[in-house]
């Protein structure tokens, strides 16, 4: 068998929290199946079959697989991010949740969404994260040309709102740090921690916050994360992703997802991933997939 492969409120609080949660079927199990927006089979009437699993492979450590034919064209699944952060040149024009792209544009510090629901979305890390002063850091971010740790931040404001574990991402394969890169790191650490110090969080809510926390998340999120390219428009009207990539506009942030993150990448790929008017994630079949692996290829910059 083949896999797919890409090529480079309180309320709120539970809702987050059950997204969190669904990392640790992962790590009950080598294998892990998903419906996506399923259409029931034709002879039968039932539910059709899930069309992914993730397993391992035999060289590349867990793989996407298609469990069944899937057409070209086809919307495999969606995904919503685990964590995203808008750039820092566009985070005045988008929504600081979702990233969608705002109607108006302003130049206050105040953070903007793009609906009531995305600012209460978004209580899961922004009542930590208002309590501190991020300009030093985000100087740091801006100045060094770092996109990365604005995604360590909104994590660790997750850690402590206590919606998020400060392991929830362990699952996904790091990147190699050697000592010079590491060394590097430790700028963004001291700027990240003294924020939160001086915003007089407590010892205990920042305790996960070491600086080997601080590069095994970057390492985590170097390797793995998204550039979003808003392609905007209905996905029904989106003729072919290469036609999509053509459209794209700059892009809005970053994020970082679990699905997404276990597809292997191939200069031949039969797979895709787009982004239409927010952070959630679209896969698409470039051509006919038959059950196997899915060669996918991120046009759109991974």
């Amino acid at each position: 068998m083949s896999a797919l492969a890409l090529g480079r409120s309180s309320r709120w609080v539970s809702r987050f929290k059950t997204l969190y949660s669904q990392t640790k079927l992962f790590l009950a199990s080598s294998s892990f199946s998903t419906t996506s927006i399923a259409d029931k089979d034709e002879d039968t009437g039932r539910p059709a079959p899930p069309p992914i699993r993730v397993s391992l492979t035999e060289s590349a450590g867990r793989g996407v697989f298609a469990t069944r034919r899937i057409g070209a064209g086809d919307l495999i699944h969606t995904a919503k991010p685990l964590v995203a952060h808008p750039s820092l040149s566009t985070i005045h024009r988008v929504c600081y949740f979702c990233l969608r792209k705002l109607q108006t544009t302003s130049r206050t510090p105040v953070v903007q969404y793009c609906n009531k629901e995305c600012e209460e979305q978004s209580k899961v890390f922004y009542d930590v994260e208002r309590r501190a002063n991020w300009s030093a850091y985000d100087d740091y971010c801006r100045i060094q040309g770092l996109k990365y740790p604005l995604l360590v931040k909104r994590l660790a404001c997750m850690v402590i709102s206590g919606v998020a574990a400060a392991d929830n991402i362990d699952i996904l394969q790091p990147t190699n740090l050697s000592l010079p890169m590491i060394s590097e790191m430790e700028e963004g650490f001291g700027l990240l921690r003294s924020a939160f110090i001086k915003a007089n969080t407590t010892n205990e809510q920042i305790a996960f916050l070491s600086k080997t926390w601080y590069t095994s998340v970057l390492a985590r999120i170097r390797i793995n994360a998204f550039r979003i390219e808003l392609v905007g428009g209905l996905y029904e009207d989106l003729l072919s992703s290469a036609a999509a990539s053509i459209e794209a506009e700059a892009a809005v942030g970053n994020a970082v997802y679990m699905l997404p993150s276990f597809y292997n990448h191939d200069c031949d790929p039969n797979a895709h991933i787009l982004w239409i008017e927010n952070a959630d994630a679209r896969l698409k079949a470039l051509r006919d997939v038959e059950a196997g692996c899915i060669r996918s290829a991120t046009l759109v910059g991974h």
